[in-house]
């Protein structure tokens, strides 16, 4: 299972991004698909999650200026960032987990991560 994320990058303060993350190899098909933050520092925190169910899950701190997104035909993940703000700035990660026969849970999938930084 691999997590290929792309859309970060240099945005000044007010701005907007998009991240996309696409998940290749074998998934069953109740996934749940996620984006973390990790800021230089500071541990890796939830952005927003897309359960398997249809929940989405946001952080109190960030939801109002972020919509996450999932198209299940392409296994992809969204993320609209708006409003940006130099605390947002750190490395942004797609996360899946699905479940398995028997129906536990796999273990955490991560992406290599995208590099979102807010700078005047």
């Amino acid at each position: 299972v691999q997590l290929v994320e792309s859309g970060g990058g240099l945005v000044q303060p007010g701005g907007s991004l998009n991240l996309s993350c696409t998940v290749s190899g074998e998934i069953s098909s109740e996934y749940s698909m996620g984006w973390y933050r990790q800021a230089p520092g500071k541990q890796r925190e939830l952005v927003a999650n897309h359960l398997k169910d249809g929940v989405i899950l946001y952080q109190d701190s960030t939801k109002d200026r972020v919509t996450i997104s999932r198209d299940n035909a392409k296994k992809t993940v969204y993320l609209q960032l708006s409003n940006l703000k130099p605390e947002d700035t750190a490395v942004y990660y797609c996360n899946t987990r699905f479940v398995l026969n028997g129906g536990i849970w796999s273990s955490d999938y991560w992406g290599q991560g995208t590099s979102v930084a807010v700078s005047s």
